[in-house]
C-alpha cells in the first residue's frame, strides 16, 4: 500500500464493515474498526466475531494476534475512512441517513489535510454528497468538495464505493468482484482506487458519485423485479392448480429467459430496501420498482393465508373438540440460506405473525442462530429439525438451508408441509 494509507478506519463493524476492515488488515495495513456495540468491539479484540460469515473468523483472529486490527467505540486518526454503516428507511420508505450522519460526525474532529473519505453505504442518490456537506459543516478549516463532479484543488478526497458481495461468500467477492468506484472528483476517484487496488483483483471502475450510488440501486431493484415476477407467477400457478417450480424450469429452457425463483418474500438489507431509495428520489417515475416491492412485500400475506386454510382444514376434519391446539413448524428464520442474517427477513415476519396469532403454537428450525431474536423470545420454541418433524401437524419452509434440502425425502413424507423454496 502507499504510504499515504498506512492506516485505515472503518466505521461500522456489521456484515460489511468487518469484512472489509479484514481484508486490509490482512494486507498488513493498520485498522481501527469502530463500533457503538460495545460487545462486537470486546467480540473483535479478542480474536472472535459476532456475525456469521464463512473464513472471516480466521482473518479476524489472525489479524488481531498480529496487531493489525483492532475495534474501538471511537475513531482513531487514520489516512483513509471508510463508513460502512447501515442505511435503513423510516415510516413510508424514506430513507434513514442518521448512521451516516452520526459516522460523520464522528470523523470529522480526527480528518486532516489529505485523507480519504468513502461511503460505502447503500444509500440514495446524493447521500455521498449529503456526508460530504456534514463534513465542511464540521471543518470549515478544509476545503471538501460538496457536489458531485467538484472542480478545484480540495484538501479532502470523497468517494463512495458500495460493496456488492453475497453474504456467505463475502471473503471471496470481496476480492474478486470487480468494484465500481464513484469520486466527487476525478482525483476523488483516482485516490480512492489506489486505496481499494490493495486487494481487489477485480477491475476498479471509476464514475462520479451519484451514477456509483445509483449503479449498486440499479443492481439491486433489477433482482427485485425478476424476483417478483416469479413470486407473481408463483400465487398464480398455485391458483391455476399448476406446479410452478415445473413451469419456471421449462420457461427457463428459452435462450433468452432467466426467471428467478420464488420465494416467502424478498429479505436483506439490500433488495428488500435498495428500490425504496429510487422511488424516494423519483416516486413518479420509479413505477415498476414500487410495483415490484409491493408484489414482494405482499407474499409474506399469502403465505401466511395458505397457513391459515390449512389450520381451518386440519380443524374442520377434527370431530374431537378438546383436541390440541396444531403445532406449526416453521423452517428458517434468515433472509436466505445457510446464513444467520435476519435483516428484513420475510421469514423472521411471517413467524412473528404466525406467533402472535397463534400463541404456544410455534416451533422454529434454525439452524444459523443459538437464540431467537428478542421479538420472539418468549412467543416460539427453538427446536431442532428431528423435533419439528415429530411434533408438528404443518410444516411451513420458509429457507432453502442445505440442512433443509438434505433431509427432503423426510419432509416428503409428513403432511401439511407449505414449502415457499421449491425444497421439495
Amino acid at each position: 500500500m502507499k504510504k499515504e494509507f498506512n492506516k485505515l478506519t472503518v466505521m461500522g463493524l456489521g456484515y460489511i464493515g468487518l469484512p472489509t476492515a479484514a481484508v486490509f488488515a490482512a494486507r498488513k495495513i493498520q485498522v481501527c474498526g469502530v463500533d457503538v456495540n460495545k460487545s462486537a468491539v470486546e467480540t473483535i479484540n479478542r480474536g472472535e466475531i459476532h456475525i456469521v460469515e464463512p473464513e472471516l473468523d480466521m482473518v479476524v483472529h489472525a489479524t488481531v494476534s498480529e496487531g493489525y486490527l483492532k475495534a474501538s467505540l471511537s475513531p482513531e486518526p487514520a489516512d483513509a475512512f471508510i463508513i460502512a454503516v447501515p442505511t435503513p428507511f423510516k415510516e413510508g420508505n424514506d430513507p434513514d441517513l442518521s448512521y451516516i450522519e452520526a459516522a460523520t460526525k464522528a470523523i470529522a474532529p480526527v480528518l486532516k489535510k489529505g485523507d480519504l473519505v468513502v461511503l460505502e453505504s447503500t444509500s440514495p442518490v446524493g447521500a455521498t454528497e449529503h456526508m460530504a456537506k456534514g463534513i465542511a459543516e464540521f471543518r470549515k478549516d478544509l476545503r471538501i468538495p460538496t457536489e458531485n463532479r467538484s472542480t478545484g484543488n480540495f484538501d479532502i478526497f470523497i468517494a463512495h464505493c458500495p460493496e456488492r458481495v453475497l453474504p456467505g461468500q463475502v471473503m471471496r467477492e470481496l476480492v474478486e468482484n470487480d468494484r465500481i468506484i464513484g469520486g466527487m472528483t476525478q482525483d476523488c476517484a483516482e485516490k480512492a482506487k489506489e486505496l481499494y487496488e490493495v486487494f481487489v483483483h477485480g477491475d476498479c471502475l471509476l464514475t462520479d458519485v451519484r451514477t456509483a450510488e445509483m449503479a449498486k440501486l440499479t443492481e439491486n431493484a433489477f433482482r427485485d423485479v425478476n424476483i417478483a415476477f416469479a413470486n407473481e407467477l408463483s400465487m398464480i400457478a398455485d391458483k391455476l392448480d399448476i406446479d410452478v417450480w415445473e413451469l419456471i424450469s421449462l420457461a427457463n429452457k428459452h435462450p433468452r429467459v432467466d426467471i428467478l425463483q420464488p420465494g416467502c418474500g424478498v429479505g436483506g438489507h439490500c433488495i428488500a430496501v435498495d428500490p425504496w431509495f429510487i422511488v424516494s428520489k423519483t416516486p413518479d417515475l420509479a413505477r415498476i420498482t414500487r410495483m415490484a416491492r409491493e408484489v414482494n412485500d405482499a407474499k409474506p400475506e399469502w403465505v401466511l393465508k395458505k397457513v391459515d386454510e390449512m389450520l381451518t382444514n386440519i380443524s374442520a376434519k377434527s370431530s374431537d373438540e378438546n383436541t390440541v391446539v396444531s403445532k406449526v413448524a416453521c423452517y428458517g428464520l434468515a433472509f436466505k440460506p445457510d446464513i444467520d442474517d435476519l435483516r428484513e427477513s420475510p421469514a423472521l415476519g411471517i413467524t412473528t405473525t404466525l406467533a402472535k396469532k397463534y400463541p404456544e403454537s410455534v416451533m422454529v428450525v434454525e439452524p444459523n442462530i443459538s437464540e431467537v431474536p428478542h421479538s420472539l423470545k418468549g412467543k416460539v420454541t427453538l427446536v431442532d429439525f428431528d423435533y419439528a418433524l415429530k411434533n408438528a401437524d404443518i410444516n411451513v419452509i420458509l429457507v432453502d438451508h442445505k440442512e433443509f434440502i438434505k433431509s427432503a425425502d423426510r419432509l416428503r413424507q409428513v403432511s401439511n408441509i407449505i414449502d415457499t423454496r421449491g425444497i421439495l
